[in-house]
């Protein structure tokens, strides 16, 4: 079902800019007139990382008159793999910034917006005035649902991707489009149990599933603003990198959303970071007064070496990250096999008196298994905070981070 264009045109085009958008122009869907609405468009890009890259990049090149970046983190070596925006160069940049002179390039006719903070419950709301549309580039649940809520409380369109390995996803949400037009929590009313749904750091991603997805996404903003096409309101576009395959989801409004339903219970921002919550709590249990440093273990590592203390150092993560970097005198027992049990298996007996001390990558796998772990008996078992991660960052820097 078509709806009405978003956005009012400009009053006109520059002679440069009909030289730069011909191939537009001469489209009868687009024309003169959805070039002028692309113009006078003003489109919130959140993250320019993996999503945010391409979808910034061809937002600019699309000729939208002012883009807004909504990011606060910095460009790190392994973001190149997959965020296009940014380059060698950029490395230690704010990826703001650097996304603000990679759009420069691009189009110099696009007016950029840099908003270099976190987005928060204090500022998400005043950030979001102002803009037609939202684009959201988050990897993250608690900021999903913080972004729907205040797109629908403001009455913009979200325009949603998401990502991961080999399979993304996404969609348009706007349930002030009509009467059928759910929001997010329409389709995820609750968040994944914490720990279930690894996220790109720890899972990874293919890179060029960001420009599949991320291309997606303006392709939705496009048909939104200028009321070509018939936007994915109320559908889910799901593709399969590895099977090449597309599929096409319907999803309805729920009556009953706690949002946008007959009877909403969340009419105002809530506390997100609780809501979707990090870990278990179960896990922030066990992890609370079970958790060392890892100048700690790299102390308790010597001790073992002098024959004067004796644990087991058993990582958490996955064979293929294991190859990547290791803490020395580790052994390797994958997440899984604590969730289906045959990890205990592998461990010293309980009443051995050998203590287990377990990591991964940030420490969130680990404080789930040492929740089960615990709960198995074994009391005096703890984990390190920061994993991996710390152990590079703070003890071995020759290793390569990830």
């Amino acid at each position: 079902m078509s709806l009405p264009a978003l956005v009012e045109p400009a009053d006109e085009l520059t002679i440069d800019e009909v030289r730069r958008y011909s191939r537009h122009l001469i489209i009868p869907d687009v024309g003169m007139t959805g070039q002028k609405r692309l113009k006078n468009a003003k489109v919130l890009v959140i993250g320019a990382g993996g999503l945010g890259s391409p979808a910034l990049l061809y937002l600019a090149a699309a000729g939208v008159g002012t883009l807004g970046i909504a990011e606060f983190d910095e460009v790190d070596e392994s973001n190149l793999q997959r965020q296009i925006i940014h380059g060698q160069s950029d490395i230690g940049k704010s990826k703001a910034e650097s996304a603000r002179e990679s759009i420069a390039e691009a189009n110099p006719y696009v007016d950029v917006v840099v908003h270099p903070e976190r987005l928060d419950n204090d500022n998400v709301m005043q950030v979001f005035e102002g803009y037609d549309l939202i684009v959201d580039g988050t990897d993250n649940f608690a900021t999903r649902y913080m972004v729907n809520d205040a797109a629908y409380f403001l009455g913009i369109p979200y325009v949603w991707g998401s990502i991961y390995r080999f399979d993304g996803q996404a969609s348009v949400f706007w349930p002030s489009s009509g009467p059928d037009a759910p929001c997010y929590r329409c389709l995820y009313p609750e968040p994944p149990p914490p720990g279930m749904v690894p996220s790109c750091a720890e899972g990874g991603v293919l890179g060029v599933l960001c420009a599949s997805i991320g291309s997606i996404q303006v392709n939705e903003a496009i048909k939104v603003l200028t009321g070509i096409g018939d936007p994915a309101v109320g559908k889910l576009v799901i593709y399969d990198a590895l099977e090449l395959e597309w599929r096409k989801l319907k999803v309805r409004k729920d009556p009953s959303c706690a949002l946008c339903g007959d009877n909403p219970t969340v009419t105002g921002l809530i506390d997100y970071e609780t809501f979707c919550g990090a870990i278990s709590e179960e896990a922030a249990d066990a992890a609370a007064g079970s958790t060392i440093s890892v100048t700690q273990l790299e102390h308790m590592l010597k001790e073992r070496e002098e024959g004067t203390r004796d644990f087991v150092l058993v990582d958490v993560r996955e064979p293929n990250e294991y190859e990547i970097n290791q803490i020395p005198g580790s052994v390797l027992i994958p997440k899984g096999d604590f969730l289906n049990g045959s990890a205990l298996e592998k461990l010293p007996p309980v009443d051995s008196g050998k203590q287990v001390v377990m990591h991964c990558k940030s420490g969130v796998r680990s404080a789930e298994t040492l929740a089960i772990v615990q709960g198995a008996g074994y009391d005096d078992a703890v984990h390190v905070g920061g994993g991996v991660v710390a152990w590079v960052n703070q003890i071995d820097p020759s290793q390569p981070s990830y």
